[in-house]
């Protein structure tokens, strides 16, 4: 050897050569966390295909794909390297899928899913190659079906800017919670007069948009924001110009299906003008010698030792992503899944005694519990209606805490929402308990004089626990189930009619004073009389 060939470190390999090493490596990596979490993937795509609201979802890996083909002139010329550091982040993500996986709240196991993909491509490729990718990277959240919980609010915007736009037009309307009256006929604010899918759908393109046609960030920003605002208040005039419609009409028009096509007419005009303005700020794309980037080295390795670093690297993120799906079986193991005996007694040890007729009722929308009861107690000729129902086993389909349970859906064609607060009841012991109180007339009482409303508390149990919130019910489950108790919960309604001088609120507190403590035992004995653990 030379002194100067000596002086000269081993070249390192061509761009081509990296691509040819490190791609083999990225898709064994990828096709492993399809694999293991195609559960969680699965889920998602079962939402794109029943729900129109994420229907999108079918369309963004196509994209991103098209994206990443599209900027193939800028990635060719660039060095894959691995980078290591990916590795601590994708610990971070597996231990947040797997607290996701253990209360079973969709969102945070799909969107772990997706960031694992993700990370993957950092770590095998590193950092300046996915960096150019960051876009279309990033694009790949949009599959994640999220944004339901914002339903809720929504729905009350909606109706609040109805309302007022119809005062302001001159129409009388009474109003209770999302349910309003006029002169014409009779509103209500569902689920579809949200705009969520107007939001959602408008985000979504608006982005795509922002990304093709500007090369400023600062104006990419404005715009997305613009695709956030617009939906929101589009959907509001639509809301208060369907009415008016129907008003106007004599209920002829806009008061059937019809009303969701106008509606969708309505934002797809809306949609267009914004991107026609949108389009006058575009700004035209660089050159493709000009997006053309300089190749870095990352250091003079041998090929070899590059190429067996890119194996390297997809074994450390194989392994990774598999640790939650072992400790998951591990759990799994413990799990609790016999049929649950679930009946009321005839008391809980005091005054309180099973039974009572003519008792008004209720029927909340607690999809597919494990087990459901209901009872009226009794003392002292003052009544409380009870109703329980029971968790166990839970998954996508069977959860305790999710946005579908509600104690009355839009739809319900009996009882409506008045108004909904959280509580503070006062214990035997001295303890306080927040309970979530909400008010319910019957839908016929609606804008009458004749009134017959119902205040109803809702609670969670969860590992003997009693909360109001959905929060710590997800946490005390993810407790529950780390510890090795299984996952057994339920959620327990406490109802009465109303009164006059707050004697329903009063006869609530004074039987979860008396009875929460013996209603929690119940519990606690229904989870362990069931309980069968499996070796």
């Amino acid at each position: 050897m030379s002194p100067a060939t000596a002086l000269n470190p081993m070249p390192n390999p061509a761009p081509g050569t990296a691509w040819r090493r490190s791609v083999p490596a990225l898709l064994v990596l990828l096709a492993t966390v399809l694999l293991l979490y195609r559960d969680t993937f699965w889920g998602m795509a079962q939402i794109w295909l029943r729900s129109e609201t994420f229907t999108h979802g079918l369309f963004v890996l196509p994209i991103s794909l098209w994206l990443i083909w599209r900027s193939r002139a800028t990635l060719q010329p660039l060095q894959p390297s691995t980078a290591p550091s990916v590795l601590i982040a994708m610990v971070a993500v597996v231990a947040v899928w797997l607290l996701g996986e253990l209360v079973s709240v969709n969102a945070v196991t799909q969107l772990g899913a997706v960031a694992l993909l993700v990370l993957s491509v950092f770590l095998v490729l590193g950092w300046r190659v996915s960096g150019a990718m960051l876009f279309p990277l990033g694009f790949l959240f949009f599959a994640v079906p999220v944004g339901e919980f914002l339903m809720p609010q929504f729905m009350e915007w909606t109706a609040d800017f109805t309302v007022l736009a119809l005062r302001l037009s001159g129409i009388p309307v009474y109003r209770e919670g999302l349910q309003f009256v006029i002169p014409s006929g009779h509103w209500s604010v569902v689920e579809a007069c949200s705009g969520i899918r107007y939001l959602i759908a408008s985000l979504v393109v608006g982005t795509l948009f922002a990304y093709l046609n500007y090369r400023s960030n600062w104006r990419r920003w404005v715009f997305v924001g613009v695709s956030i605002l617009v939906p929101v208040v589009a959907n509001w005039l639509r809301a208060y110009l369907i009415v008016m419609l129907g008003h106007l009409s004599g209920n002829a028009l806009a008061t059937g299906a019809d009303h969701l096509v106008y509606g969708w007419a309505f934002f797809g005009v809306v949609m267009l003008l914004m991107f026609m303005i949108g389009a006058r700020w575009r700004e035209d794309e660089l050159p493709p010698e000009a997006q053309r980037v300089v190749p870095t080295t990352v250091g003079a390795l041998p090929v070899a030792t590059r190429s067996a670093a890119f194996w390297a690297m997809a074994a450390s993120g194989l392994l990774v992503v598999s640790l939650p799906h072992l400790w998951l079986y591990q759990l799994n193991q413990q799990q609790n899944t016999a049929a649950v005996a679930l009946q009321l007694p005839p008391s809980f040890g005091s005054a309180w005694t099973r039974g009572g007729s003519g008792f008004v009722s209720i029927e909340p929308s607690f999809k597919n519990p494990s087990a459901q009861t209901a009872a009226v107690y009794t003392s002292a000729g003052e009544s409380v209606g009870m109703h329980v129902s029971y968790y166990r086993a839970q998954d996508a389909q069977r959860k305790l805490v999710t946005s579908q349970n509600m104690v009355v859906a839009s739809e319900d064609k009996r009882w409506a929402m008045v108004d909904g607060r959280t509580e503070t009841v006062s214990m035997a012991d001295g303890s306080t308990l927040p309970v979530r109180g909400m008010e319910l007339r019957r839908i016929e009482n609606l804008g009458t004089a004749t009134e017959q409303n119902l205040l109803v508390w809702q609670l969670y149990w969860v590992d003997g626990v009693w909360t109001a919130s959905d929060f710590k019910a997800k946490l005390f489950g993810a407790r529950q189930r780390l510890l090795g108790r299984g996952d057994d919960a339920a959620i327990v309604l406490l109802y009465a009619p109303r009164g006059s001088q707050d004697q329903g609120r009063a006869r609530l507190e004074k039987f979860m004073a008396q009875e929460g403590q013996a209603i929690a035992q119940w519990l606690s004995q229904v989870r362990e009389t069931t309980a069968v653990v499996k070796p």
